[in-house]
């Protein structure tokens, strides 16, 4: 059987794949391994009864359940912690369409769980042999109304990000932040223009969100604003725009921190965490400004390990996922667009400036459907084109090819000096991977 978590938690088609026998089974699970547990969900209209059969595996199993309503997944992070609730959950499927959702876990630290606590639960999972109680060892169901007032309190304790006299237009997604992204913006002094803040259960990341940044690039330049910023459904990620429209990503993002950081003496070990994904032109920028970077597997949840293992207290990926360890215990699209706008204003230059510290090579990313993600490995005609375009790249270039954790999709990444180049060997790459995993 394949493993029932991926990168982030546990995700599939909602009542197919994900059904309310499992998150039931799952939430029973967790009270095991997790004990009580707080929890919040995204606004899919799938998630009201997932997130009623993980309340009702919870409270079977003995454990108590608060629950939080639509939460964002750092929202949770946070509120698992300041609450002193033994774990916290998550009932989203991130970025993905609104057919779909997924389950993930933090421990009572803030963390996601490690591979180790999440195999437990699986296993847990699987045999369903917990514990019964009756009478007075059921758990109870809770609910906080004052969640995201909490965590806004705690966003507006972060200092140095001030928006005074910024214009911003935020795509919220039609996602869990689409009332309080607006919101901390306008706290900080940020006169705001919200796109896609008004969920339906079925419209969230319908072409608006963080993985079509170029929504909100178009919309910088109609409203005339100063920047732009794109969540993801569950509002752990953060994209940018400039004042020109141009798509500013989570490496030019961690690059500009990093360097602030580094400026201001506040970077510990000179040492910034990324991901294979990070494209070439932020390590050269890493290194000619004396900064080290250290690679973690692609996800936020191996971003965070490697800077617990490694001392770090910033890291982050391409796709948005912004770790600032020394507010947050996960990616924080809120805190991260705080962050990067509030530099832009703290040092009196434009999210364009900040964005042009680091120069990036083209990139050429192909996401490929496949019927069988895990036999990549042994697939050898597809690692002769890799080898084979790596000798033709050189040092010009690199070439990553990987499994989605949590879609049946092969991603194919080529970086080029053009992208002309790096289109033409991914497009070359992704034509075998479809043949031979299709």
């Amino acid at each position: 059987m394949a493993r029932l978590f991926g990168t982030d938690g546990v995700r599939g088609i909602a009542n197919q794949e994900l059904t309310g026998d499992l998150a039931f089974r799952l939430g029973r699970a967790a009270v095991v391994a997790l004990t009580e547990l707080g929890g919040g969900r995204d606004t899919r209209a799938s998630g009201e009864f997932l997130e009623a059969a993980l309340a009702a595996g919870i409270c079977s199993a003995g454990g108590d359940a608060v629950l939080l309503g639509v939460a964002s997944t750092p929202e949770v992070a946070f509120l698992t912690t300041d609450l002193g609730a033994q774990a916290g959950a998550v009932i989203s499927a991130s970025h993905n369409p609104a057919e779909y959702n997924g389950i993930k876990f933090f421990g009572e630290t803030g963390y996601k769980l490690a591979d180790a606590v999440e195999d437990e639960i699986e296993a847990l999972t699987v045999d369903d042999d917990g514990p019964t109680p009756t009478g007075r060892g059921l758990g109870r169901i809770r609910r906080l109304d004052v969640a995201g007032e909490r965590y806004l309190r705690h966003l507006d304790s972060v200092p140095g990000c001030s928006l005074q006299g910024m214009r911003v237009v935020v795509d919220c997604a039609n996602g869990a932040a689409s009332a309080l992204a607006p919101e901390i913006l306008r706290r900080h002094g940020a006169k705001v223009v919200a796109l896609s803040d008004a969920p339906d259960g079925w419209n969230i990341n319908d072409g608006v969100g963080a993985t079509v940044p170029e929504i909100v690039a178009r919309a910088v330049v109609e409203h005339g604003a100063d920047a732009g910023v794109a969540h993801d459904g569950d509002a752990d990620r953060a994209m940018f725009a400039d004042h020109e429209g141009r798509v500013v990503d989570g490496d030019q993002v961690l690059a500009a921190c990093a360097l602030d950081q580094h400026r201001r003496g506040e970077l510990p070990g000179d040492l910034v965490v990324s991901t294979p994904m990070a494209n070439l032109g932020f390590h050269q920028c890493m290194r000619a400004a004396g900064i080290r970077v250290t690679e973690a597997k692609v996800g936020d949840r191996y971003v965070l390990e490697e800077m617990l293992r490694s001392g770090a207290r910033l890291g982050g990926e391409q796709s948005g996922h912004v770790i600032f360890l020394d507010h947050a215990t996960t990616g924080d699209g809120l805190l991260t667009a705080l962050q990067f706008l509030g530099l832009a204003v703290r040092t009196g230059t434009s999210v364009a400036e900040l964005a042009a510290g680091m120069q990036k090579f083209p990139q050429s990313l192909v996401n490929v459907e496949v019927a069988d993600r895990d036999g990549l490995d042994g697939a050898g005609p597809i690692w002769d084109g890799v080898r084979a375009a790596e000798r033709e790249l050189g040092e010009r270039g690199r070439v990553l090819v990987r499994p989605s954790g949590t879609e049946p999709v092969v991603r194919v990444m080529v970086e080029a000096s053009t992208k002309e180049e790096a289109d033409r060997h991914a497009r070359s790459i992704a034509d075998l991977v479809a043949a031979t995993l299709g």
